[in-house]
């Protein structure tokens, strides 16, 4: 079975999949990141080979995700795209006519505005957490609410309270006065998706047009208040795709199945064995010029398999020879 690996690596979770040339997904992995993305990539490769027939061949990898570079060098991807790419990418397979994205990730979000399948348009957050995974996850520990629960909750409130949502600092401070003032848990929990998505729509949407369909998609897509909130809000059915969260590392595999298509080049993968290798990374100061760029390089075992920081060529991994 000839099939294509994408990977997502993000600040709070690693995704991996494998999809055959039809585009149906064989293996799919979350992960946490936990700050390890090394270490998580490699153990995500570990177990997805596991999860796919043994016959299997990878005929192309693709990586995005803030961490896409660091993955791209250790697998030997065939592309590396930046997340707004992947992700419309990804949205256009499932939903053709889409035209607005929003996504929320773990730390960050961002809205993608597309018209006639291209990319017009987009704006991310990646200043403040409040409306990410992250500080929904906080919020449902602090209350001990499972996080799976925490959406359907939502959904059986009655007369949510307004909660400001523009900080997360404000926005737990006022959770915690609006529940010693006896608000039910599924009002409070309600009036902060309301808020959440009035931040996000203020913030990261202002000045979007947004046009349906419109499709939901990140690990937050998985939260049934926060869906709802959205369409009450912009008036209009809110589509939340399959796989919707691990939409980045579907929409690089679909990258590297179309690159090699159009090159008629062979896969750069290294194969699922570099799991069992030893990496470790490094830093310096270049000292060439003004610039003073921080350099990171990445050693497979003891050889350096690529560099980035740079504004200028000098340190390219090309002059390794």
């Amino acid at each position: 079975m000839k099939a294509y690996l994408g990977i997502d690596v993000g600040s709070v979770s690693t995704n991996l999949i494998i999809q055959d040339q039809s585009g149906k997904i064989i293996a799919s992995l979350y992960l946490r990141t936990m700050g390890r993305p090394v270490e998580t990539i490699q153990a995500g490769l570990e177990q997805i080979a596991k999860a796919i027939p043994e016959q299997t061949q990878i005929c192309g990898v693709g990586t995005t995700g803030s961490g896409r570079y660091l993955a791209g060098v250790m697998v030997g991807a065939d592309v590396i795209k930046n997340e707004i790419t992947a992700h419309a990418v990804a949205s256009s397979h499932f939903i053709p006519e889409v035209q607005t994205i929003l996504e929320i990730g773990g730390q960050d979000s961002k809205i993608i505005i597309l018209r006639d399948g291209i990319v017009t348009d987009f704006a991310m957050n990646t200043v403040c957490a409040a409306g990410t995974g992250s500080f929904l996850d906080q919020q449902a520990s602090r209350l001990g609410i499972p996080i799976t629960e925490f959406g359907c909750l939502a959904l059986k409130s009655t007369n949510p309270v307004r909660i400001a949502g523009r900080c997360t600092v404000f926005a737990e401070s006022d959770m915690i006065h609006k529940q010693q003032m006896g608000h039910p848990i599924s009002d409070i929990i309600n009036g902060l998706c309301e808020a959440l998505v009035r931040n996000y729509l203020n913030n990261v949407g202002k000045g979007k047009e947004i046009l349906a369909p419109v499709v939901f998609q990140g690990g937050v897509a998985a939260n049934a208040g926060i869906k709802a909130a959205f369409e009450r809000s912009l008036g209009t059915e809110i589509v939340v795709p399959p796989h919707y969260d691990v939409m980045g590392a579907i929409g690089a595999a679909m990258l590297a199945k179309e690159e090699l298509a159009d090159t008629q080049q062979s896969t750069r993968f290294k194969g699922f064995s570099i799991a069992g290798l030893t990496y470790h990374t490094k830093s310096f100061d270049c000292q060439g010029c003004a610039n003073n760029c921080e350099i990171a390089q990445i050693f497979e075992e003891d050889r350096v398999i690529g560099r980035w920081g740079a504004r200028c060529p000098r340190w390219d991994i090309l002059q390794e020879g």
